[in-house]
C-alpha cells in the first residue's frame, strides 16, 4: 500500500535534453491551469487548452500593490462572467438577441479573520426589447451558473435585475 501511494505521488521523471515530455491525457471535463508564483505577492497563471495567461496580484489591502486582479477578484469574476456566459447559451439557441448585456459584481470581503469574501452582489442589466418570458427563462438560466452553484453555501450571493 505504502509502495502504491509512493508510486502514484511520484510523477517527475527525468528525461534526456531536448525531448519533451507529455503529459497524461486529461478527460474532456478537466481543464489544466498552471500557476507559478513571480514574486512580490504576484502569480501568472497559464490556461492548458488556450495558452492565455494571466497575471494577479495581493490587494493593497494585503500587503500588495493592487496592479493585477486578486485571486479573490477573480472568484467576483467567474460569477459574473459565468451568468453571461449561460445566458449567451440559452439566448443564441433561441436565437434571442443578448449583445449588450451586463453584469457587475461587488465583492466584499470579510472585516474578522479569517480572511475571505463575505458577500458577492451581481447586478445583471438585460438588453431592452426582450420579453417578459425571455427575461424569465434567463433568469432562470443565470441562477443555474455552474460557478454560483459551486459557490453556494460557501458565499453569499445576491442577483439583481435590470
Amino acid at each position: 500500500m505504502v509502495q502504491e501511494a509512493k508510486r502514484s505521488e511520484d510523477t517527475t521523471e527525468a528525461v534526456p535534453a531536448g525531448t519533451a515530455k507529455l503529459r497524461p491525457a486529461t478527460p474532456d471535463s478537466v481543464t489544466v491551469i498552471d500557476s507559478s508564483y513571480q514574486g512580490q505577492l504576484r502569480c501568472q497563471a497559464s490556461h492548458g487548452p488556450s495558452g492565455s495567461v494571466l497575471e494577479t496580484d495581493a490587494p493593497t489591502d494585503n500587503q500588495g500593490q493592487g496592479a493585477r486582479f486578486s485571486p479573490t477578484d477573480l472568484v467576483a469574476t467567474a460569477l459574473s462572467t459565468c451568468i453571461l456566459t449561460i445566458m449567451g447559451i440559452v439566448a443564441e439557441r433561441h436565437g434571442w438577441p443578448l449583445q449588450g448585456c451586463q453584469a457587475r459584481v461587488e465583492k466584499t470581503m470579510s472585516s474578522e479573520p479569517p480572511r475571505r469574501i463575505a458577500q458577492l452582489t451581481v447586478w445583471i442589466t438585460l438588453p431592452e426589447g426582450l420579453e417578459e418570458r425571455q427575461r424569465r427563462v434567463l433568469q432562470r438560466a443565470a441562477e443555474q451558473c455552474p460557478v454560483k452553484l459551486s459557490l453556494e453555501g460557501s458565499v453569499p450571493i445576491t442577483l439583481h435585475w435590470t
